[in-house]
């Protein structure tokens, strides 16, 4: 066993840059898991940053200087900021709150719906199990409900921890911006000066790894606000809340509309009912995903990763566990550099020259 183990290590990290290539990502990995919380507002603005980067590079392209064009950038990035957190999230939390408020009344019509079934199929289900799973659903929804109207009131914590967030980001936000280049140069002279397979790792990455999430967060603020005014002008109620919902449900390939369907038809049939108000709505809903897979989708990732399917969604299981909202948001761009770092990894020198793992 130990000639085996000692084999299979000198056949994949006898090269010294592969050696510290795994040495450097398993510090990065001890880092965010012990280090992760207090780095949060690093992270946080150093990811922000890099998607904006897009934007300062094509004004400097422009001729604009680069701190004008870091200005600009930034001013933006502040307006929507504040739009946020002053228009969008206060809307959505009231209605999050009154959709919690009308919960109870919901389930009483679920459970006058659902005691028809002993009546026609009483050798399947009785009344006695429906009320008795009726009243767990109420118990459970009054719980949550309880939650929502007392979080601000006990998580102070919370709140000072997300003005820290407001105030430490944007300034670290626009010093990485201003000073980027700067802080990778003096990054990259701590590497080894041979370095031919991260430089390959990192080319892969680069534009890939800034498409993906740029393209992601465009699609979120588009499905998201398209959603919104059509269920507003369709007159569903909870519109911001569910447009919200709707637009963070593009994260999670394949099953997010999937997922996201069952509240939107809930809401819709308990305010309308079964009539022409409730299918025009499902139409339009529909039609919004049709557009987001087949025409948004291709647009915004003409040049994405190429991942297979399975591996989506066991980057998504495992990054979202590890992580998760920030891991389900990443899974794909992790697993593109799970990919790319395998796809560079040095074999055994006798061999034939490393092969691409196929996509």
């Amino acid at each position: 066993m130990r000639a085996i183990i000692s084999k299979w290590v000198e056949r994949y990290f006898s090269d010294e840059e592969a050696l510290f290539l795994f040495l450097l990502l398993g510090s990065f990995l001890l880092i965010i898991l012990t280090l992760g919380k207090p780095l949060a507002p690093v992270f946080a603005g150093l990811i922000i940053a890099f998607l904006m980067q897009g934007g300062v590079d094509t004004l400097v392209k422009k001729k604009i200087p680069h701190l004008l064009s870091v200005a600009i950038v930034f001013t933006a990035f502040l307006s929507f900021l504040l739009a946020l957190s002053l228009i969008v999230f206060p809307l959505a939390w009231k209605q999050l709150s009154n959709l919690f408020q009308e919960l109870p009344g919901m389930v009483q019509e679920v459970q006058a719906l659902l005691l028809v079934l002993p009546q026609e199929y009483p050798q399947w289900v009785s009344e006695s199990q429906i009320r008795e799973v009726m009243q767990l659903a109420s118990s459970e929804l009054s719980s949550a409900g309880q939650w929502v109207f007392t979080f601000s009131l006990n998580s102070l914590a919370g709140v000072m921890t997300l003005l820290v967030y407001l105030v430490l980001v944007p300034i670290l936000v626009f010093f990485f911006l201003k000073d980027g280049r700067s802080l990778v140069r003096w990054w990259v002279n701590f590497l080894p000066r041979k370095r031919q397979m991260m430089t390959t790792v990192w080319q892969e990455m680069d534009d890939q790894i800034a498409n993906y999430i740029r393209g992601k967060v465009i699609e979120i603020l588009i499905v998201g606000t398209v959603t919104y005014v059509t269920f507003l002008m369709l007159g569903i109620n909870y519109a911001a809340l569910l447009g919200i919902i709707v637009g963070l449900s593009v994260l999670i390939p394949y099953i997010g509309a999937a997922l996201v369907t069952l509240p939107v038809a809930l809401i819709a049939f308990f305010q309308w009912g079964w009539g022409g108000e409730f299918m025009y709505l499902m139409i339009a809903y529909g039609i919004i995903q049709a557009l987001d897979g087949n025409v948004l989708v291709p647009l915004l990732f003409s040049e994405a990763v190429n991942l297979h399917p399975i591996s989506i969604i066991v980057a998504v299981l495992i990054f979202g566990t590890l992580w998760g909202f920030w891991g389900v948001f990443f899974a794909i761009p992790l697993a593109t550099l799970v990919k790319a770092i395998l796809n560079a990894w040095p074999g055994p020198l006798d061999e034939e020259p490393h092969e691409e793992i196929p996509a």
